[in-house]
């Protein structure tokens, strides 16, 4: 009988190591290494030569439409670039209750009454609780097949003898392959079972679908391999306590990248916001200070956001600052540009910034509003609420050009909004029906926000 050897795997990046250090040699992060068993090599898994592909000239390769599965979706459908690719593999991640079973059965349904066959592979629910689920967000087919399994090997089985059209996996840290050592969730087992999955959608053109886990980060569970190996990468955020869920597009290998859908979530499961804008203003307050309105575009679609400001005197040696929906890093920076270009004594002030609603954004686009909505807090000083800001700003105090502008002033434009600050540059050659104040420097943007 060969020798089991153990060795330590870092399940951040899967790097594998002989001993225990402490710290992984390749990421350099502490307390991620566990220890597992390796495989012996009579029972590691080899490729075996089943094609006589030759490699061709880039010139002679025809270029063809890719099929699609659309689900009738449209903003599922526009995430992953129209639809559903036969052959791919697509990852789902997010908090735990946040709807990724919900969306994935309401997918699921819509496909198998267009005449796929669906099979829906639950490794931590029984059928019984996935039914449940189905009959209450109305996704009944006799083309949905539910399998309540955990060993990849029977799933293959299964898959093999119905030969759908689409697989679901619920979940990837679940599914267990019965050679390797080491337990459900491991860095190995994730890698070989995802592996196992990924051969097997590209040699019989089925679309597999992943749902994985996330870690208290944010990100997915397992190893980094695991994003690696997938064709499309999709997070759910936001708040679960909250209607409103978000999912966002960070890899994809058949479509755009950084493409954000909003669904609501309601009883009957998770229906589609095809306008954004709206669903985040419908609260906002028109005499509010510290607040300002910001244009900013995810992906292909532009979005108004709501950003919030409170700068209240300190009553500590070391003032507090505190961001929710944006870098706090990046809050830190802007708040020295006011400090050094506008003279504000924010050094004895705590300042709170929150993107209402729970967006997160991470693009400099949101830069100026976020400074006008902390001076409008600062100086007690309302904002006019017809107005939006945006454009990105330097260290020197000036404001810097953000792309698409003409798309975030038409958005802003068709929610009745009637003025905009924006960078001077930007405007060179700019057509719109709003009226625009183009500003190169912060202390003009902050003059000019007031009605």
């Amino acid at each position: 009988m060969a020798k089991i050897k153990s060795v330590w795997y870092c399940k951040e990046c899967g790097h594998k190591q002989l001993k225990w250090t402490g710290q992984c040699f390749a990421c350099h992060k502490w307390d991620t290494l566990n220890e597992e068993m390796e495989l012996p090599e009579s029972q590691r898994r080899y490729t075996k030569l089943e094609t006589n592909n030759k490699p061709i000239r880039i010139s002679e390769v025809t270029e063809e439409n890719i099929p699609r599965f659309q689900t009738g979706l449209t903003e599922w459908d526009r995430l992953l670039g129209g639809g559903l690719v036969p052959g791919s593999l697509s990852l789902v991640g997010g908090n735990p209750g946040i709807g990724k079973s919900t969306l994935l059965l309401q997918v699921a349904a819509s496909l198998a009454e267009q005449g796929l066959t669906i099979l829906y592979v639950s490794g931590e629910e029984s059928v019984q609780q996935t039914s449940l689920r189905a009959k209450r967000l109305g996704a009944v087919s006799n083309q949905l097949l539910l399998l309540s399994e955990t060993n990849i090997a029977a799933i293959k089985n299964q898959i093999d003898e119905v030969k759908p059209d689409l697989v679901i996996v619920d979940s990837i840290q679940i599914i267990y392959k019965g050679e390797v050592p080491s337990a459900p969730g491991s860095v190995t087992q994730v890698r070989e079972c995802t592996t196992e999955l990924m051969h097997l959608a590209k040699q019989q053109k089925i679309a597999v679908i992943l749902v994985g886990h996330v870690t208290k980060s944010g990100e997915i569970a397992g190893p980094k391999v695991l994003e690696h190996l997938v064709d499309t990468v999709l997070y759910f955020e936001g708040d679960r306590d909250q209607h409103f869920r978000m999912i966002r597009v960070v890899k994809n290998r058949f479509g755009a990248t950084d493409e954000v859908a909003v669904f609501n979530m309601t009883s009957k499961g998770l229906q589609e916001v095809l306008n954004p804008s709206m669903l985040f203003l419908e609260e906002r307050k028109r005499d509010l200070i510290g607040s300002s309105i910001i244009p900013t575009v995810e992906g292909s679609r532009p979005i108004l956001v709501e950003v919030q400001a409170l700068v209240t005197k300190t009553a500590y040696a070391t003032p507090t600052r505190r961001a929710a929906g944006l870098d706090s890093n990046r809050l830190a920076l802007l708040l020295a540009v006011l400090e050094k270009r506008l003279r504000f004594p924010l050094y004895s002030c705590d300042v709170f910034v929150s993107i209402a609603g729970g967006f997160r954004i991470l693009e400099p686009a949101i830069d100026l509003g976020t400074l006008a909505a902390v001076a409008s807090s600062f100086q007690n000083r309302l904002i006019d609420p017809d107005m939006v800001v945006v454009g990105e700003v330097g260290l020197g105090g000036e404001v810097r050009s953000v792309p698409r502008i003409e798309q975030r002033l038409k958005e802003a434009h068709q929610m009745g909004f009637k003025r905009a600050i924006i960078p001077k540059h930007s405007s060179r050659g700019l057509t719109t029906q709003i009226q625009l104040i183009p500003v190169e420097y912060v202390d003009e943007a902050i003059s000019a926000l007031s009605t």
